[in-house]
């Protein structure tokens, strides 16, 4: 493959790149062709790694003051920025999404570590006014060694985000990536080394989940977890958690609406109302999978909307088009058994497929009009490009069906009422909430995370420092 500039078979232990027994085949989604195999990493290479790891810490890595972790971190972020096009071309042909998006992801990456470098050596702790003759004050100390298990669909992003926070706090960490997208997972790990991370500050071992991810949940000597994915593996993990009393850090699903209301300025929504579903072919747990419209402006969105989505061209990961394949022919079936579902329902708009090779997970995306809102459709995450559209009168109203969901990952307001944004912001049932946009360009800074079934903890900005990291409280006594 001419993007490759590593061995994919190899995995990365205490410094050392070393091949196991086994391996995995890997698939473009683009055309369903195996380009490449990863390593099948098990239970031993978990063991060795989180051993690796904790040496560090009583190593070169733990001695580490913090300005010295932020420089090797923004040293990392800075041959991130020479290798875009690479890692967009990695991106792209594992995941299946098409070009753009993927490069967008490498570039993300690159600012996390660039954020994390500079925020390494600014994590503070305080002094606790308290009796007289005390000096009480507290420190922020790494947890030790983090098990980071990262998803297929968005690799680059969530690997800045957590590792890239929990290097920042002095952590050494163990990644196991999803088994359909390790490529820049071990292109990242080749960065950090040639950055100068010391040897089993970042120990990359890839396999299957139920054996190497398993196992690493599952390990006794692991002090944190950062897990993305499903909600039923995240019960997983987190009952695996619980057996050794470990902390989880858990972003999982979401079925995330914008509100529309009858004044909102609809032609800067528009972009917002369908981009944020079909994003890496509605992959995305923060994916807007539903809209809320007043019944005012109703028939104008479905109508504007609906041309949008028949506008939409699917196609190949190099095509670069709106819309790539999904990640395996598995996903694809699950999605169609959803559109399934929705027969009976009216389709406003549909995405038209553009050469797209026979072998490929491809579905046309699909927006979905007068969609009641206990549908499977309107309840259920698809993670697939399917996107409905519900009615709604009052702003009680919005609210009861926007927080009818087992989750509560992000929701969106259009309006021009600036109390009323005021009003919904707090009533929204989420652990983001933007007015007037969606997503906030992705913002590095911001926090990020979920209540109910997406998930609790919270990562990016200075947050997720503070969760890769446990306060210590010292009181003095000197008379």
């Amino acid at each position: 493959m001419d993007e490759l500039w590593f061995d994919p078979t190899e995995i990365l232990i205490g410094g050392a790149w070393q091949r196991t027994r086994a391996t995995i085949d890997v698939e473009d989604p683009s055309t369903g062709d195996i380009f490449t195999q990863i390593a099948r990493g098990q239970e031993h290479e978990i063991d060795t790694a989180v051993a690796a790891a904790r040496a560090s810490l009583d190593s070169d890595w733990g001695r580490m003051t913090a300005t010295e972790r932020g420089r090797i971190l923004t040293r990392i972020g800075q041959l991130v920025e020479t290798r875009i096009e690479e890692l967009a071309a990695l991106e792209a042909r594992d995941v299946g999404k098409p070009l753009t998006q993927a490069r967008n992801d490498a570039v993300a990456l690159a600012r996390y570590m660039e954020f994390y470098g500079g925020a390494a050596d600014k994590v503070m702790g305080e002094t606790i006014p308290y009796l007289d003759g005390y000096t009480v004050y507290t420190l922020r100390e790494p947890h030790g060694v983090t098990a980071h298990i990262v998803p297929w669909n968005y690799p680059m992003q969530i690997i800045g985000r957590s590792v890239g926070a929990a290097l920042a706090m002095g952590n050494a960490c163990v990644l196991k990536p999803a088994e359909e997208a390790c490529l820049t997972a071990l292109a990242f790990a080749r960065l950090a080394e040639e950055a100068g991370l010391p040897k089993g500050a970042l120990n990359v071992v890839t396999g299957l989940g139920e054996e190497a991810g398993a196992a690493l949940s599952a390990h006794p000597d692991v002090d944190h977890i950062s897990f993305t994915g499903s909600v039923p593996v995240g019960g997983l993990v987190q009952a695996a958690a619980a057996g050794n009393v470990v902390p989880v850090t858990l972003e999982l699903g979401g079925k995330s609406p914008q509100l529309v209301f009858d004044d909102a300025d609809l032609d800067a929504a528009l972009p917002f109302l369908v981009g944020a579903c079909i994003q890496n072919a509605g992959q995305t747990c923060s994916a807007s999978s539903r809209v809320l419209v007043q019944r005012g402006v109703y028939d104008q969105v479905v109508s504007r909307m609906g041309a949008a989505y028949d506008a939409l061209q699917v196609g190949t990961a190099q095509a670069d088009l709106n819309v790539g394949p999904l990640i395996s022919a598995r996903q694809k079936e699950i999605v169609e058994g959803y559109l399934a579902k929705g027969a009976e329902l009216r389709i406003a708009g549909r995405g038209q497929y553009s050469d797209i090779p026979d072998g490929g997970h491809y579905v046309a995306p699909t927006l979905f009009a007068d969609v009641p809102p206990d549908h499977p459709l309107a309840r259920d995450e698809i993670f697939g490009p399917v996107q409905v559209v519900i009615p709604f009168d009052t702003e009680d109203e919005a609210i009861k069906i926007a927080n009818a969901t087992d989750f509560g990952l992000v929701a969106s307001i259009w309006t021009a009422d600036g109390a009323r944004q005021m009003r919904l912001a707090k009533r929204l049932r989420a652990g983001q909430v933007f007015i007037n946009n969606y997503g906030a360009g992705g913002g590095v800074e911001l926090p990020f995370g979920g209540v109910g079934k997406s998930g609790h903890g919270r990562e990016k900005g200075f947050e997720a420092l503070y969760g890769f990291s446990q306060l210590k409280t010292v009181a003095a006594k000197h008379g």
